[in-house]
């Protein structure tokens, strides 16, 4: 059967929630399903925008694009085009993007930015650089920290500028912050930074890093106390090799250092592996293991295959790209876990949960409502024995998530009173199979378990400690874009922001990739050369909120 039948005959009979334009009046066009198919791209060379087609290759699934003064390009977008296919099953619709959008009458995609009225995404996560300094010099780093020429790094008052831009989208406030960088603990206030944030109202802050800062016990438990929940900790394999290659210098050591002592101070480690073909994907089952291994500590692994934001040979590029499917297969041939046609949903899968949830409380809240090909994952409920099965395995996920949504669109209608409430919940008994579900996992403790994952609140401390939730552990890849794979439609519907000092917020893939806002903004805001001894000086010397760099 070929991939165009195969999406014909598993196509979902229901209606989707579709809105026409965004709030201020942008025009949605719903994103389409299907091979071939033509979207909006960019030039590699020249960065203008030009059409390109998308087509089934040899059960792979392409992007074709010509520019009229640089040629023709061609890249793989996901080496297998039934993967590809099932991701665009389970999308549930865009949202309206910003009642209060910085840009309000845009025009044109990704050229007027910040964020504009053709998005139609709220931020599910806020990205916010707290410098482009770095205790390491990764070739990998897409931030290019240390060869920029430049120092970026905002005082504290531009810090809490930025959050309270992101505290300030209308109708869903951004609540959860991730600081970044460079690397962010060598920020000379980072504990203010993390202090600022809580206060401003933010419900979970975490910390993009490389982890070196967390190989002091006494550092760890101070981000704990100053309110920092968990490490978005770069983690590219299990042994020194890997990391020569990817990071410059031999780290293994290092991480388990830190994760001892995150788990001593009492905060949560996703990996964020940054896989490169040839390079660190034969130990991508490794690392789910070791992810396993710290289950009382790690939460998730966050995959995400390399993107090439400078020129690269054509040769290579096919080489070296590494796609989501390759990423869904090797997870499946390394650890037999979690079938690439069974297991594995689009993140947007989820925005039924939220728009109930919202209903519920009768009010908008974060919804991931990302393009179905920006990542995909599943969740791995873990037993005792750490042994883990994948959620799919015992949850009809497809009936489920239809009778979700469902009950999201009945709930908007009239305020349900709270034996109501309780009775919807357990309308979804019929898709849990007890038989089936790891040892100890009731209906109940499930329900829990998705509680505890939306409101942090039920999810961690006393709560998680008392088992009101069961182990679980995500397992996601998400694939950033360079100019070769470049979608426009991924960008309007971006869920992950950076917040920037001019007050704007910037889709992922506009500020790191593309027209690669990043630089020009970080120049505008660099401080100036003579600053800068001074500024380190200060650092240097403990004026820092950290103890020094």
């Amino acid at each position: 059967m070929n991939t165009q039948a195969f999406a014909e005959e598993k196509a979902i009979d229901f209606n989707i929630i579709q809105p026409e334009t965004t709030y201020t009046g942008g025009r949605i066009e719903r994103v389409p399903r299907g091979l071939p198919k033509t979207t909006e791209s960019l030039c590699p060379e020249c960065l203008r925008i030009i059409p390109a087609l998308l087509r089934e290759d040899n059960g792979r699934v392409v992007m074709e694009k010509t520019c009229l003064d640089h040629g023709f390009f061609k890249d793989t977008i996901y080496s297998d085009a039934t993967l590809y296919l099932k991701m665009e099953e389970w999308t549930f619709g865009d949202n309206r993007g910003l009642a209060n959008p910085a840009v309000p009458d845009a025009k044109r995609c990704p050229e007027e930015c910040g964020l504009c009225s053709l998005h139609t995404s709220h931020t599910g996560l806020a990205n916010l650089d707290l410098t482009n300094r770095c205790n390491l010099t990764c070739p990998v780093c897409f931030a290019n920290a240390n060869a920029a020429g430049y120092l970026y790094e905002p005082d504290l008052e531009a810090v809490r500028r930025m959050l309270l831009a992101i505290r300030s989208q209308r109708p869903v406030a951004g609540r959860i912050i991730q600081f970044s960088g460079g690397e962010p603990t060598i920020y000379p206030r980072f504990l203010d930074a993390i202090r600022l944030a809580k206060e401003i109202g933010f419900s979970h802050v975490q910390i993009a890093t490389n982890g070196i800062k967390f190989t002091s016990e006494e550092f760890a438990h101070q981000c704990k106390d100053a309110g920092l929940h968990s490490l978005y900790l770069q983690f590219d394999g299990v042994s020194d090799d890997v990391y020569r290659r990817t990071r410059g210098e031999p780290l293994w050591e290092k991480k388990l250092r830190c994760i001892e002592n995150v788990r001593k101070a009492g905060l949560k480690i996703i990996f964020v592996p940054t896989i490169v073909k040839g390079v660190n994907d034969h130990q991508i089952g490794d690392i789910v293991r070791c992810a396993l291994d710290n289950i009382d500590c790690v939460s998730g692994i966050s995959f995400q295959p390399v993107a090439f934001t400078g020129r690269i040979a054509r040769r290579e590029l096919e080489s070296k790209r590494f796609t989501l499917s390759d990423f869904a297969h090797s997870v499946y041939d390394q650890t037999g876990m979690c079938h690439p046609h069974q297991d594995w949903f689009p993140l947007s899968c989820v925005t039924p949960f939220s728009r109930f949830i919202g209903a519920l409380r009768g009010e908008e809240i974060p919804t991931l409502s990302c393009h179905p090909h920006c990542s995909l994952g599943t969740y791995m409920f873990v037993d005792q024995h750490k042994r883990a099965t994948p959620v799919t395995q015992f949850i009809d996920m497809g009936a489920m998530l239809q009778e979700i949504d469902l009950l999201a669109r009945k709930t908007e209608k009239a305020r349900l009173k709270f034996f109501s409430r309780i009775s919807a919940w357990n309308s979804l008994r019929k898709h849990f199979n007890e038989e089936r579900a790891p040892e100890g996992l009731t209906f109940n403790k499930f329900l829990q378990t998705l509680q505890g994952m939306l409101d942090k609140d039920y999810g961690r401390g006393q709560m998680e400690k008392n088992g009101f939730t069961y182990k679980t552990l995500m397992l996601a890849g998400m694939h950033f874009m360079d100019p070769y794979n470049y979608d426009i439609e991924r960008v309007k519907r971006c869920v992950i922001h950076y917040g920037a000092p001019d007050g704007k917020l910037y889709p992922f893939c506009a500020y790191n990739a593309g027209p690669c806002y990043r630089e020009k903004i970080e120049r505008d805001n660099s401080i100036p050369f003579e600053a800068q001894i001074a500024h380190l000086a200060n650092a240097r010397n403990g004026h820092n909120g950290c103890g020094g760099c």
